[in-house]
């Protein structure tokens, strides 16, 4: 089949759907193989919530996103260096990711990113300047923890995720919200490029294993997508990565996929950031995308929902409702993991009543594994050739 091999890493193509760009493959790197398609859960602070490494690595876990903002701001990339590295200083013996810290920078400017794909949060959508002062240069923003100034670079960041020592790397890139239209929007993906060469020029100055991913940007705009993936392509990346705004809902974010990824080179792997809803994981499969990311599973455990097989209540079930008091089923029929395993309905609604800090443990377990185990379904469907029938079977005729 298919391969690319470079220094840091191989990525073999395994399958090919005859029906769609979707795909399985496995992507070699120094702390052992990742088959994809791939779900990474993401552990922002050197940690996904409340999971111990034992307990991910348990339910199937083979990859986790650390974020190079937060590693910065604390406890700093210059003392995880000195101890050992991201992976000896989290006891995670898997290969890591790690972002450029774009996305949390210029979401100081944009209060979140509200109202957007990657946002889902609640409104917000205030502009904070005095936070983020953008230069040809780079980016000098202000500490979310005390105030200080700091500024990243290209190649800052790049330093930075060298000191972490994750086996994955992004580039530094900015960020525009949805709303600002077509002239900036070309005006960043320009400035995105420059980085990235910059990015990529300071990374092959050291000799390292890590494998560095360029960044695809253009917002929502054909023209422009398609101008960013063939220079981003163009340069010797070790993979390429979907970024940028996807647009303000769902279809809107397919639509970018589709406008992006035929101007992607098949032999790459590809990462559509910060993405991990069921059906947007089965739609980015359908559309040839090999990783992903987000940080939903722990959040949601956090407000109170459990993931669940049932469309209609768009894969969410809220364990407070008065309804699972006296259910004694699991949170899903079928579901390995431990905590439906081993606990009831009725005990996770009655440890979220009483405030108890398990429950949001063991709902961000259920939640971790029910993905992983989603994705393997994904990968097992593409090598035995029915994944169309595994899609359907989920999503129904679309």
């Amino acid at each position: 089949m298919k391969e690319t091999l470079t220094a840091a890493m191989s990525f073999t193509i395994v399958a090919q759907d005859a029906t769609s760009p979707a795909r399985a493959g496995l992507l070699q790197t120094p702390h052992g193989p990742l088959a994809t398609p791939v779900f990474m859960p993401v552990g922002t602070r050197a940690t996904v919530k409340s999971l111990s490494p034992q307990e991910l690595k348990a339910h199937g876990t083979q990859i986790v996103l650390g974020n190079t903002y937060h590693l910065y701001l604390q406890p700093g990339h210059e003392l995880i260096q000195r101890h050992g590295g991201l992976h000896r200083f989290m006891a995670w013996d898997k290969p890591i990711l790690t972002d450029s810290g774009g996305f949390q920078v210029f979401s100081l400017v944009h209060g979140g990113i509200a109202n957007e794909i990657k946002g889902r949060r609640p409104l917000q959508a205030q502009r904070l300047p005095s936070m983020v002062k953008v230069k040809e240069e780079g980016v000098v923003f202000r500490s979310y923890l005390d105030g200080s100034f700091h500024t990243f670079t290209p190649e800052r960041s790049i330093l930075i995720q060298h000191a972490l020592g994750a086996d994955l790397i992004l580039c530094f890139d900015e960020l525009p919200s949805f709303h600002d239209g077509y002239e900036y929007t070309a005006q960043s993906m320009e400035r995105t490029h420059r980085w990235a060469k910059r990015c990529l020029d300071y990374h092959q100055q050291a000799p390292s294993s890590q494998a560095l991913f360029g960044i695809v940007h253009g917002g929502v705009f054909p023209n422009l997508r398609k101008e960013s993936a063939e220079y981003i392509t163009s340069l010797p990346f070790e993979g390429v990565c979907i970024g940028g705004s996807l647009g303000g809902e769902k279809a809107q974010m397919y639509e970018v996929v589709d406008m992006t990824v035929p101007h992607l080179p098949s032999h790459l792997p590809r990462h559509l950031l910060g993405v991990g809803d069921v059906d947007d994981l089965l739609e980015g499969v359908k559309r040839g995308i090999d990783l992903f990311d987000c940080v939903s599973p722990t959040r949601l455990a956090r407000h109170k929902t459990a993931l669940i097989r049932d469309p209609a209540r768009r894969w969410h079930l809220n364990v407070t409702n008065a309804a699972l008091r006296e259910d004694d089923g699991p949170l899903q029929e079928g579901c390995p993991c431990q905590t439906c395993q081993t606990f009831s309905r009725a005990y996770i609604h009655h440890l979220y009543r009483s405030k108890e800090i398990l429950g949001i443990r063991l709902v961000s377990l259920h939640n971790v594994a029910f993905l992983l185990n989603l994705m393997e379904k994904v990968r097992n469907s593409l090598l035995e050739n029915r994944f169309p029938a595994l899609y359907q079977e989920w999503l129904g005729s679309r």
